[in-house]
């Protein structure tokens, strides 16, 4: 994280980036902005690794998640009982 709490979660492949996942952390929140799997990678659960990460890191720091990322927000809301002790709503 960044001074004014940006960051990025990325997956690698070797030293090749191959998904990001972008993030802003303030105060107890962390809000999950923007996931992309690279061109070439998409299709084999990628963005599932980078959401795992992220919630690793809130879960281990105590924070809740807003999820702006679409796709952050389609898994909270197909699964909202797996996410309730993080989503913020």
């Amino acid at each position: 994280m960044t001074d004014q709490g940006r960051g990025t979660f990325w997956l690698k492949n070797g030293s090749e980036r191959i998904g990001e996942m972008k993030v802003l952390v303030q105060r107890v929140t962390l809000t999950a902005y923007h996931t992309e799997v690279y061109e070439g990678y998409a299709g084999q659960g990628l963005a599932g690794k980078l959401l795992d990460a992220m919630l690793e890191y809130v879960r281990d720091k105590g924070l809740k998640v807003k999820p702006l990322c679409p796709y952050v927000h389609r898994v909270f809301q197909k699964n909202p009982e797996k996410y309730a002790d993080v989503w913020s709503g």
